[in-house]
């Protein structure tokens, strides 16, 4: 009727797309088993409704630390999913983020309503609850995106790194071929590694010099305007 007032039963929750690297391997992404309905047994991210006083934030670091054994490197604010009936119990607005952990520093703990919580290689995924395989796509195309103007990737290598792993990670993320001299030139002219004294042995070639993540010269370049661009 005109004028009548419609009645608003609105959940919000949070959903993280986590993503991981594994050296010479495809990148991964953190999935939990559903131990209560709907989608019981089956795989999804890790998420949950937020609570009545909590901030938006919090509720997703909870949720990873809870359902995953997890705090992430780096977590940002991905999107809003909200269609009706991406969840067939309610009405759901789900507010995604992105985030990038190096596995290796990172041992998976399920807990919460979570049976297990494991990795999975970016193209050999199980099928997903809800809305969450269009949830991975949208965060894939953010990363690959990002990584080319924000050096994003340096939370998915070790403390200490041979130049080829941190080309072998870009490589990965963007899914294809890269130039190899142009990206090395581009890397090494912005400052941003510090040259170590140790040696790492690859194949049949010599030993590769190991590096470091500046950040104290990118968080200067970035407060002078400087932009990260490896296209």
């Amino acid at each position: 009727m005109a004028g009548s007032k419609k009645l608003q039963d609105i959940k919000v929750a949070v959903d993280a797309v986590v993503f991981g690297y594994f050296d010479k391997k495809e990148l991964q992404v953190l999935l939990i088993q559903r131990n209560i309905e709907p989608f019981k047994g089956g795989w999804a991210l890790p998420g949950g409704l937020v609570l009545d006083d909590e901030n938006l934030d919090d509720a997703v670091k909870r949720e990873l630390c809870e359902e995953a054994g997890i705090k992430p490197d780096f977590l940002e604010q991905l999107y809003t999913f909200g269609n009706v009936g991406r969840d067939p119990r309610n009405r759901v607005v789900s507010v995604t983020y992105l985030g990038l952990v190096n596995p290796s520093y990172h041992e998976l703990a399920a807990d919460s309503d979570a049976d297990d919580a494991q990795w999975f290689g970016i193209n050999s995924l199980p099928e997903l609850a809800f809305d969450h395989q269009t949830i991975i796509d949208t965060a894939l195309k953010r990363l690959r995106t990002k990584i080319q103007y924000q050096p994003v990737g340096f939370n998915l290598l070790n403390g200490e790194f041979a130049f080829s792993e941190l080309e072998n990670l870009y490589k990965t993320i963007v899914g294809q071929e890269i130039d190899r001299r142009n990206f090395r030139k581009k890397i090494m002219s912005y400052g941003l590694l510090n040259e170590t004294d140790n040696f790492k042995k690859e194949g049949s070639g010599r030993p590769g010099k190991m590096f470091t993540f500046n950040q104290e010269k990118y968080k200067e370049l970035e407060e002078q305007g400087f932009y990260f661009e490896l296209k």
